[in-house]
């Protein structure tokens, strides 16, 4: 099992990096996020995931431990492949994940494509049980919402959803929806 590589980008492709290790080439999957932040010629560390089957050999890279275990537990659930939660590691942090499933919020998991209530429905029933008696952060929870909220306003005026992020990721944590959303907007060129 290939659990962690360590070398120098090769290559970044639509939705994978290919790393160089020792002279030997691997290609990994990753998330939008770590896709935009890399360059051929980096080098990088990066956690993956092997996910086998019987006609396919892949490996799923992550910044870290937590969201690779994030997507372990996504890839556990009926009817999720690694694809899609690749996607949702996307599309949310990981606390704004955890919020929603503590909270029964499936309108994080919607904005997934591919994701529809249903299977949102199901994401948040099968890990509500992995966070049993953890409780959403008090503080960021309505920060979690505002942020979710700016990042579907800048997506709805055009913007990508990693844009949208890169953007939020720039403006204090502590302002409202409504000035985070102005500065965003400054950052973003509009």
């Amino acid at each position: 099992m290939i659990s962690y590589l360590k070398g120098t980008i090769q290559y970044v492709g639509q939705n994978y990096i290919e790393v160089l290790v020792n002279d030997l080439g691997y290609k990994v999957f990753v998330t939008e996020s770590l896709l935009n932040s890399v360059n051929v010629g980096k080098e990088i560390e990066v956690f993956t995931h092997q996910h086998v089957r019987e006609d396919v050999l892949d490996l799923f890279g992550f910044d870290n431990r937590e969201q690779m275990e994030l997507f372990e537990k996504l890839i556990g659930v009926s009817g999720i492949g690694p694809k899609t939660a690749l996607g949702v590691l996307s599309a949310a942090t990981i606390d704004e994940i955890e919020t929603a499933v503590i909270n029964d919020d499936v309108s994080v998991l919607t904005k997934v494509s591919g994701i529809g209530a249903k299977t949102a429905e199901r994401i948040v029933l099968e890990l509500k049980g992995k966070y049993k008696g953890k409780v959403a952060p008090a503080s960021k929870g309505g920060k979690a919402n505002d942020d979710a909220d700016v990042i579907e306003g800048l997506i709805g005026l055009g913007y990508s959803a990693e844009q949208a992020r890169s953007a939020l990721r720039q403006v204090d944590k502590e302002l409202g929806a409504d000035e985070k959303l102005k500065l965003c907007l400054k950052i973003l060129g509009r």
